[in-house]
């Protein structure tokens, strides 16, 4: 089996993780001693990290984002949340990471009075400056962010604008986020066609919370590019008693448009929307390939890197290096990013460094391959 320290050393792309949901502990802390923020349950980094994993691991999607308030909170002023996403770009590519679209919704960093532009500047500022510090050190990194409205709120217009306004300084994509039920992505057409009409990327949170209904209209009503999760495809996926296959007409859309999935392992069990990682339908939908990626979700409140995903597909599903290289080769080519720069980290980083690990892993043992 692929050994951990391999696993992170190999180059990843991660298509799906929540700036506000990685933040480190001790930043969590440092931060609300700076800004005033009272509310932190401990001021203990180790204790603090605990609470904000046992709280995410309640089954709920609704139960798992109450860690957020706490994160949002201490993000608040310019310095606060360049400072953040300064680090969440020098965490990513110490873990291995080549590519990463970040996403944020910059309405919840308004509370204290910055505007929608100054949010967004303080993001790519401080996102500019953890991918030079990552360099510096050793571990580059293309880093972008991807904008989020809150399907709850009634801001997705307007985020949208701002998605599209800032798309030569680092933003490369839209999105909604929040809880589905009863806030279907149909609700928010108008900022679509304006993202539409932009020729901008679009990619949404549908099939988490969520069943068919919400991937449909995420498709068909939205006309998203990416499905932000997308676990519940599978409720329309029939394995029969003797292996055979049957798949519906939306799964069927899905797969033949290689439309891809943004799956979070451990964050769906985190939310209920999977019972276990043994019966995540990552598994299946990697076997019938589908444009499946692997992505953290929030590092924070499921206690993950993305690395820690790779490993625990590898010791329940038994995936090696190959299948790692096909899982990253396929959220690079699902990137936002432009086509010649995709072509240029494939090529010129993802391949070759795979095949120097299968090529180091082979004169080691072929078991390792």
């Amino acid at each position: 089996m692929v050994t951990k320290e391999t696993i992170r050393t190999a180059p990843k792309v991660l298509l799906h993780d929540h700036l506000d949901g990685g933040l480190r502990p001790a930043t969590v802390i440092e931060l609300a001693q700076e800004t005033g923020y009272a509310g932190l349950p401990t001021e203990d980094p180790v204790e603090l990290g605990k609470w904000f994993r046992s709280g995410a691991d309640r089954g709920s999607l609704e139960l798992y984002l109450e860690g957020f308030t706490h994160t949002v909170g201490v993000m608040q002023t310019p310095d606060a949340i360049a400072r953040v996403a300064s680090e969440c770009a020098q965490d990513l590519a110490a873990d291995g990471i080549v590519y990463a679209e970040v996403r944020y919704a910059p309405e919840l960093s308004t509370q204290g009075g910055l505007s929608l532009d100054e949010v967004m500047q303080s993001w790519l500022d401080g996102l500019e400056a953890g991918a030079r510090a990552a360099a510096a050190a050793g571990n580059p990194i293309v880093i972008r962010a991807i904008v989020t409205a809150m399907r709850q709120f009634a801001r997705s217009v307007e985020i949208a604008e701002l998605s599209v306004r800032f798309r030569d300084e680092g933003t490369v994509g839209f999105d909604i986020a929040g809880p589905e039920d009863g806030f279907p992505p149909s609700r928010h057409l108008d900022a679509f066609q304006l993202i539409h009409r932009a020729n901008f990327h679009i990619t949404i949170h549908a099939g988490e919370a969520f069943g068919l209904p919400s991937i449909w209209e995420a498709l068909q009503w939205c006309g998203t590019e990416r499905l932000g999760h997308g676990v519940r495809i599978v409720d329309d996926i029939t394995v029969k008693p003797d292996g055979e296959v049957e798949i519906g007409r939306l799964a069927q859309f899905v797969r033949d448009n290689r439309v891809p999935l943004e799956m979070c392992p451990t964050s769906n069990v985190d939310t209920g929307a999977v019972e276990s990682i043994e019966k995540h339908p990552i598994d299946l939908l990697r076997r019938l390939r589908y444009r499946v990626t692997v992505n953290t979700d929030n590092r924070l409140m499921s206690g993950v890197s993305l690395s820690d995903e790779f490993d625990t597909l590898a010791r329940t599903f038994g995936i090696g290096l190959d299948e790692m290289q096909w899982l990253s080769t396929n959220a690079m080519k699902s990137s936002f990013l432009a086509f010649d720069e995709r072509l240029r980290l494939i090529n010129g980083v993802i391949k070759p460094g795979y095949e120097r690990l299968k090529a180091e892993a082979q004169a080691q043992s072929p078991t390792l391959v």
